[in-house]
């Protein structure tokens, strides 16, 4: 985050300006001084300042006219006004248009610090929860949504068509499909980007608890409610809602939930009066709600108000052809986060990952490729690396040497060959010290036939610091 400069003073009377300036730099401030508001707006361009002061009687542009062209562009600047009229109209005018304070002529040097040490701190307060704001949005931009194939192309369409609405949304998909960072995408990519998204595991929650953490308490409402607590949907005002698990909401529950979106009202627990709310709620499940409504356990009338715009998120299994992209994904996040140079995949090891099924979705896929970086001692994943039930190899019993197990999803027989003469040829060079007519004699073939299987098998820049 770039580091605001501290204060733009503005005067047009010279003694004035210098000797505030001198003062104010005295006290430890870093200061610059204009004369006119003209010059102040084209510093601005140049330079952010955290806090502004000026005289609110300047030629041309005028301190009310700076004030509102730093609140319009630089909404992180506090602006403190110099008046020598202390008017209580100056006052309230000032301040309905965004003053952070003002301050009288005679100035009272003391007061002014104390006004300026504060509006330091508001404006650098300020610059943090915006660059974290930029931070978050970067983060969940659709971008970052991995699939290039044409089920997950359908959700990006459907998704920049209703990124700006404030319709309610439910997510469909299987656990690990990536529900929740589709939500907080929607989130901050829409209008609602700059208030909260607050999300709640509804089967996480007791049912007993569930009512006070959506809605909250007052006091008394139950043991233990010791003071008015507010709910969720009151924290997230102006904002978003992700409801995750909606399916497992106990149906008393869903009836009060269906008075929110219906009323856009909340009652706290043990509370008698209506609190007013402006939410947006994006809900998710992995559950089938239609066959639930079918069997009486999901209200009808909510799956219909919550299922105002369903996206149906595809499983990995659906979308084989993004499983390279995320694999290059999670192997970089990983190798990074571990602080391990770039490792890349074997195509064994890679046809192994596109032929899996992935009950688990991405979430599964991110395990994965986080525990071969971790267990991996060199720069490559090969398919031994991976799991047993995604390799389609298991441990022998006895020397640990990985064997190969067809199962019920078949193995692509080609390539576990391949990676079988891989590591015995790697094993018989080891041994014979990388000298190629033992390791040939080892393997029970003529020298040239190894070195035709090491140019075959693509092993040559593997294999290039060992003796020929």
């Amino acid at each position: 985050m770039k580091q605001l400069a501290q204060i733009l003073l503005i005067d047009d009377e010279p003694r004035n300006r210098e000797a505030l300036s001198l003062l104010l730099t005295g006290s430890g401030f870093q200061v610059e001084a204009v004369g006119t508001g003209e010059e102040a707006l084209k510093v601005l361009q140049q330079t952010p300042y955290a806090v502004v002061i000026t005289d609110l009687f300047l030629p041309g542009v005028s301190g009310i006219d700076i004030l509102k062209r730093v609140k319009i562009d630089y909404p992180y600047t506090n602006v403190v006004l110099i008046t020598g009229n202390a008017s209580a109209e100056t006052a309230v005018e000032s301040m309905k248009e965004g003053a952070f304070d003002y301050i009288t002529k005679p100035i009272d040097f003391e007061k002014l610090k104390i006004i300026v040490t504060k509006a330091l701190e508001k404006s650098q307060l300020v610059a943090e929860n915006l660059y974290l704001r930029q931070q978050l949005r970067g983060k969940y931009a659709f971008d970052n949504i991995i699939g290039h194939g044409p089920a997950m192309q359908r959700v990006f369409s459907r998704l920049e068509k209703i990124v700006h609405t404030d319709s309610t949304i439910l997510i469909l998909g299987e656990s690990g499909t990536g529900k929740e960072l589709v939500a907080r995408a929607i989130h901050f990519n829409g209008t609602r980007r700059n208030k909260p998204i607050i999300a709640i595991n509804c089967g996480a929650i007791p049912a007993e608890l569930l009512e006070s953490e959506l809605f909250g308490h007052v006091r008394g409402a139950f043991t233990g409610a010791v003071a008015d607590k507010p709910g969720k949907f009151e924290l997230a005002d102006g904002g978003t809602v992700f409801l995750d698990e909606i399916g497992t909401m106990p149906p008393p529950l869903q009836m009060k939930l269906l008075r929110v979106l219906q009323e856009q009202e909340i009652e706290r627990v043990g509370g008698r009066k209506p609190i007013k709310i402006n939410v947006r709620v994006i809900s998710a499940t992995n559950a089938d709600l239609e066959a639930d409504v079918r069997a009486g356990r999901f209200r009808e009338d909510l799956y219909y108000r919550l299922n105002v715009i369903p996206i149906l998120l595809p499983p990995l299994r659906e979308r084989r052809e993004d499983i390279p992209l995320l694999v290059r994904h999670f192997l970089q996040k990983s190798c990074q986060e571990m602080q391990r140079n770039l490792m890349s995949v074997s195509p064994e090891a890679m046809q192994a990952l596109e032929s899996y099924d992935w009950p688990g979705n991405v979430r599964e896929m991110e395990n994965v490729i986080e525990r071969s970086v971790a267990l991996t001692d060199g720069d490559r994943i090969g398919r031994a690396d991976l799991p047993p039930d995604i390799g389609g190899l298991d441990e022998d019993a006895g020397d640990g040497r990985i064997a190969p197990r067809v199962t019920e999803k078949g193995i692509d027989m080609p390539a576990t060959i391949a990676e079988m003469e891989r590591e015995l040829i790697r094993d018989a060079l080891r041994i014979g010290n990388g000298v190629k007519a033992r390791a040939a004699a080892l393997l029970g073939i003529n020298r040239t036939t190894l070195v035709e299987k090491i140019k075959r098998l693509g092993m040559q820049e593997e294999l290039s610091d060992l003796r020929s």
